[in-house]
């Protein structure tokens, strides 16, 4: 490589030796050792992979130290002798085999959390959204996911209690930062207008302190988290890290062509389960609030009766006749099998019983037979039954209609700390159409109701079946804001009265 030395004069160059020529005579740049992965930089190079990793690894901390965000300081102090004295922290125990918390650290940690600028909406949520976790907003197009994001972007520069005094980091898959809906926030929100207008010394909210970029695809998703967000995050000290949407780049990556392929499938579970452990160290390290929005897609309530036989209709399956086994003479004798005569088309004369005995043997023996059935799982291990307690739809047996399923399947679902649930439901109104002095009522869509529910959090209760406890809340100006319709009612009843 020519230009390590350039790039990196103290590398050690004498630990890689037996590498490096090889690795120069393919070209192969210190850019193409961060970006490319080492399966096809052994490909190329045809050396071994676990010396290739060694290598890359090596440059990517030696660049680290150079940036000065390297972890080595850190890792000395935690090495033995250094620290308290205990039973992991003898001669003969690494600084690796230690734990990295313990549970009453734990539990004697006090939680830091990101406002959403409303005290009911906090209130539901715990306080809000959570340091140190993985968090997923969830909800169908129109929800108010991208509008949540937004205010937990302003709400982060804020200082304690409602924020966290630290900059924001937005990356998006779809469309880019909306900065016309961040600056109508700014001028509308009492919180943030507040905070700008104080002249306090503590850091205001604005555009600067937000950070943003855009990934159109997988592999500029998965090279920005793997190492330029690393080094952002520790440069500027960010409080939160924005994934907007999560769905995007999987699905356009992994549902093209065969979609259903399990080698597709295979994959895209590996590369989930890798992007939530990188989150999760990412949230764990920096103690910053992780935020990802998903997609949600229908589900469709399977048939009670699928493996009954009965079709989805209720209906019992269309009777159908035997097929007869038209094999030729010749074939028949070569499996040495007795040769039948084929069934007789005039329909003058009954074959005889010996006979149809005959043709009754021949048609069991030339159908192949049915492979023995599993006896079904119960009710209660399918996972049909199961997600509704960790998806946020269809735990309400009373409304089992328009049902949602969060994007990326289980295995995502496992990769997060908590599960925040959007969902709306259109109300009508009546609209009177007057035509040739007759009046005529017509249907019409009035506004959307939106409710947010937690699904499960490490921090808080989970909101319970349906809506019923659900939040309802409204879009505005100025961000999200709580509904209390019976307050409302009762005011209204009062100004009546």
């Amino acid at each position: 490589m020519t230009d390590l030395s350039r790039i990196l004069p103290d590398f050690p160059v004498s630990r890689y030796a037996n590498l490096l020529p090889t690795i120069e005579k393919h070209q192969l740049t210190t850019n193409d050792l961060l970006i490319l992965h080492v399966a096809d930089i052994c490909k190329r190079t045809q050396l071994p992979l676990l010396d290739v990793k060694r290598l890359c690894a090596a440059v990517l901390d030696a660049l680290h130290q150079d940036l000065g965000v390297s972890d080595r300081q850190q890792q000395r102090k935690d090495e033995p002798g250094t620290g308290d004295k205990g039973p992991s922290s003898g001669p003969g125990v690494s600084s690796s085999l230690k734990l990295k918390q313990t549970g009453t650290q734990l539990l004697a940690k006090p939680h830091r959390f990101i406002s959403t600028l409303d005290d009911d909406l906090d209130r539901a949520l715990g306080g809000g959204v959570p340091t140190g976790y993985v968090t997923e907003i969830t909800g169908e197009s129109g929800t108010g996911k991208t509008q949540f994001l937004l205010t937990l972007l302003l709400a982060c520069q804020l200082p304690p209690p409602r924020g966290l005094g630290r900059p924001a980091l937005y990356i998006s898959t779809e469309a880019p930062l909306s900065t016309r809906r961040l600056s109508q926030m700014l001028a509308h929100n009492p919180c943030l207008a507040q905070a700008a207008a104080s002249s306090s010394g503590s850091r205001k909210p604005s555009l600067d302190g937000i950070i943003a970029t855009v990934t159109p695809d997988l592999e500029s998703q998965d090279h920005i988290l793997s190492y330029q967000v690393p080094v952002e995050i520790a440069r500027r000290g960010v409080g939160l890290l924005v994934l907007d949407s999560v769905a995007a780049n999987y699905r356009a990556e992994f549902e093209r062509g065969p979609a259903s392929s399990k080698n597709n499938m295979a994959a895209r579970s590996h590369e989930l389960a890798r992007l939530g452990h990188l989150l999760h160290e990412l949230a764990r390290k920096h103690d910053l609030a992780v935020v990802v929005a998903n997609q949600v897609a229908d589900r469709f309530a399977s048939s009670a009766a699928k493996g009954s036989g009965i079709s989805s209709s209720g209906l019992p399956p269309p009777f159908s006749l035997p097929r007869i086994s038209q094999e030729s003479p010749l074939a028949a004798r070569s499996r040495g099998g007795p040769l039948v005569p084929a069934p007789s088309l005039s329909g003058l004369e009954p074959p005889s019983s010996g006979t149809a005995e005959l043709l009754a043997l021949a048609m069991r023996s030339s159908m192949p037979e049915p492979p023995p059935e599993d006896p079904p799982a119960p009710p209660a291990l399918l996972l049909d039954h199961q997600q509704r307690w960790f998806t946020g739809w269809g735990d309400d047996i009373q409304h089992d209609h328009n049902l949602k399923t969060p994007s990326l399947g289980l295995v995502w679902s496992t990769q997060i700390a908590a599960r925040i649930a959007l969902s709306r439901r259109p109300v009508y109104g009546r609209k009177e159409v007057i035509e040739d002095g007759d009046g005529e009522s017509t249907t019409m869509l009035k506004t959307w109701r939106r409710w947010m529910k937690v699904v499960f959090a490490p921090h808080v209760a989970g909101t319970g079946p349906g809506l019923e406890d659900a939040v309802e809340f409204e879009v505005t100006m100025g961000g999200l804001r709580a509904i209390d319709r019976k307050a409302k009612a009762k005011a209204k009843d009062k100004e009546r009265a």
